[in-house]
């Protein structure tokens, strides 16, 4: 088990490992950074510079936020990981670890983790990204929720992209909550389609309590939310 500090700045999650910082991505299937080796519980990875174009000065560039590189899930997936946004920690464990909350059932496409989220009574699969600012939802209705304005994003491959967001009431695991969501380009939107997916739940789902991510059991674990 190793405690890493985490920090959650411009939208994104970064944890600090050996002095530097890395974007924290479960939805990328692929790290890369200016650094070649890590190490995370005594397991090393090799890391290449680049993924679909973008390195490490770009994805700081993009993100507005200094970092040597992205772990994407190669690397994430392979352990369980405890992330409490709060108290500035997360937690990579060789070893089951456990924490009290909801138990949300995942399923992967390429490495990328898939739940179901439900919305206006109905129900729908979504990735879960943690490299996600705000939410996306590729469906008609979009449009018809409460407006939060502009927002500009950026995705490996692609670059950056303007989104018009809502504020969306809906459910994960019987817990409601909402979430500010746009809707991606066509050529992004596609990659959704692939993975049977109607959108993506970003980060905002973590900051405000101590959450489980456990790849490998498939499951996410979202503790209740501090008061």
């Amino acid at each position: 088990m190793q405690s890493l500090s985490l920090k959650f700045e411009t939208g994104h999650l970064y944890l600090i490992l050996d002095g530097v910082e890395w974007m924290f991505d479960t939805g990328s299937p692929t790290s890369f950074g200016a650094v070649e080796k890590l190490v995370l519980d005594g397991e090393a990875f090799t890391i290449p510079t680049s993924y679909m174009g973008m390195d490490a000065a770009q994805l700081s560039d993009f993100a507005g936020h200094p970092t040597v590189g992205l772990l994407g899930s190669d690397v994430i997936n392979r352990f369980d990981i405890r992330m409490d946004i709060d108290s500035g920690e997360v937690v990579f464990s060789l070893d089951d670890l456990s924490v009290e909350g909801t138990a949300i059932p995942l399923k992967q496409f390429m490495g990328i983790p898939l739940l179901e989220v439900e919305i206006g009574g109905s129900t729908y699969r979504m990735f879960f990204d943690t490299g996600a600012q705000v939410s996306y939802f590729q469906h008609g209705s979009l449009q018809s929720f409460p407006a939060a304005g502009a927002i500009s994003d950026f995705y490996p491959g692609y670059g950056q992209f303007d989104t018009e967001t809502h504020m969306l009431d809906l459910e994960i695991g019987g817990q409601a909550m909402t979430l500010r969501c746009g809707g991606l380009p066509k050529m992004l939107a596609a990659g959704l389609v692939m993975g049977g997916a109607k959108g993506i739940v970003g980060n905002a789902i973590l900051p405000g309590r101590v959450v489980g991510y456990f790849p490998r059991r498939g499951e996410l674990i979202l503790g209740h939310k501090s008061s």
